[in-house]
């Protein structure tokens, strides 16, 4: 619950400008690839490996977030995570070679990884009866953050070198800090609750580990938590259907989306774009993320089961590859925003994050797991999609690949979109249904 007016105002400018970063490091990248070869050697397998860092280097730190609880408040998290992410994005560029450039990638993704955990269930403490407007507005500044590093990367660099175009953004990173800091600050100044100890029954969410979760063990502590709020059961998210199901949707959604994110441009070069050309269609690509950003949690937030929309989402994925791959010069516009319509599903996941929990603790529980193991599982697609063209030569290959990840989404969807709430997987007092929030 929100203390006061000054601190909601706070936490939702903390929350809107931190999601505006979490995707700028990534997307500066793809368009520059062959600028920045002339510096530091990025053959196909090492842009390969680059296209799968961000979801690798996601999967580990999501996982890695829920076990600092015990350490940290999800404030100070936050603070650290940005810091994080800034020093990895002002190492790289002064990286010697490739190895370096790869290592200083991951730092900086190792701190947006933990910022995408922290996001669902800081809305979830703040805004418990605003979730669909809160998840609506940070995922389309996330959205917003993804598209305009890639408009504007291969200008700033033909103007001012490809360091300064990768560099700049972290400046977004900096100013995001401000309302963290302001937050933790006031928060010091004032007598604060005491952390919630192991043996509280609210901090009890699971024995064993829930997938990055150290829950029910002595000693664990999680900070910030609502002493009102439910005891969560003990949970092994690895037994759960609903956290399987968010994992698949999210995890291919996001395997999708960074497959195009990283050989978009590659394939419309080929096929007779010049650079400037590619980078702006994969700007349009993210950027179409934007109005989804913003309807999908509003509208699905009024629905008790929205897989129909994700149908909708489906269809528009296999429409947009369908013509990238068969006549990718021609309307070329077409094909990138149908399959920029298809993460609409990304959104989605994230609301359910909230929708499909009761309580702070639970959506960190499942948060930190469908965040994890999705990404672990989206790492694969960048790197997959790369070695399948290197193999045949073809395109055809690559997108059948895609194509099969969208039935994997679908069934997910499918597991997920049912109302049906975490914590009623686990022990019959808690099976009873509750009413969406």
């Amino acid at each position: 619950m929100v203390e006061s007016r000054a601190t909601g105002i706070l936490v939702g400018a903390g929350i809107i400008l931190t999601a505006l970063t979490l995707r700028m490091a990534v997307t500066v990248v793809p368009p520059l690839v062959s600028t920045i070869n002339h510096d530091i050697r990025l053959d196909p397998p090492t842009v390969g490996i680059l296209g799968m860092l961000p979801t690798a280097a996601f999967a580990v730190f999501g996982f890695l977030t829920p076990y600092v609880i015990r350490w940290a408040s999800l404030e100070k998290l936050v603070v650290g995570s940005i810091v994080v992410g800034v020093l990895g994005q002002l190492a790289r560029v002064l990286a010697p070679g490739t190895f370096a450039f790869l290592a200083f990638s991951v730092v900086a993704f190792a701190g947006l990884g933990a910022g995408n955990v922290l996001l669902p269930p800081l809305v979830k403490k703040y805004f418990p009866r605003r979730v669909g407007l809160m998840t609506a507005l940070y995922v389309t500044a996330l959205s917003l953050g993804t598209a305009v590093p890639a408009q504007f990367a291969v200008p700033v660099a033909d103007a001012a070198g490809w360091q300064v175009s990768l560099a700049s953004w972290a400046g977004i990173s900096v100013i995001a800090l401000v309302p963290w800091l302001a937050t933790v600050f006031t928060a010091g100044r004032t007598t604060a609750a005491p952390a919630i100890a192991s043996d509280s029954p609210a901090a009890v969410v699971g024995d064993p580990p829930v997938g990055g979760v150290s829950a029910g063990r002595p000693g664990l502590t999680i900070h910030g938590l609502d002493r009102t709020e439910p005891a969560p059961p003990r949970m092994n998210l690895w037994r759960s259907p609903v956290a399987w199901g968010l994992t698949l949707m999210f995890g291919c959604t996001s395997l999708n989306t960074y497959s195009m994110f990283a050989w978009l441009p590659a394939i419309l070069t080929e096929s007779g774009l010049d650079r400037a050309q590619a980078g702006s269609m994969l700007a349009l690509f993210a950027a179409l993320g934007l109005p989804l950003s913003l309807l999908v949690p509003l509208l699905a937030a009024r629905m008790r089961n929205p897989f129909p929309a994700v149908l909708v989402m489906l269809a528009l994925f296999v429409a947009g590859y369908l013509g990238l791959l068969l006549v990718p010069a021609t309307a070329t516009w077409l094909w990138v925003s149908l399959a920029g319509l298809g993460p609409g599903t990304f959104p989605l996941s994230l609301l359910l994050i909230n929708h499909r929990t009761r309580t702070q603790a639970g959506a960190g529980a499942l948060s930190g797991f469908g965040q994890g193991m999705g990404y672990a599982l989206a790492c694969t697609g960048p790197l997959m999609f790369g070695l399948l063209r290197q193999w045949t030569g073809s395109w055809a290959a690559p997108f059948g690949f895609l194509f099969g990840t969208l039935l994997i989404l679908g069934a997910g969807a499918w597991v997920i979109c049912r109302p049906r709430m975490l914590e009623d997987d686990f022990g019959p007092a808690h099976a009873v249904q509750a009413p969406l929030p």
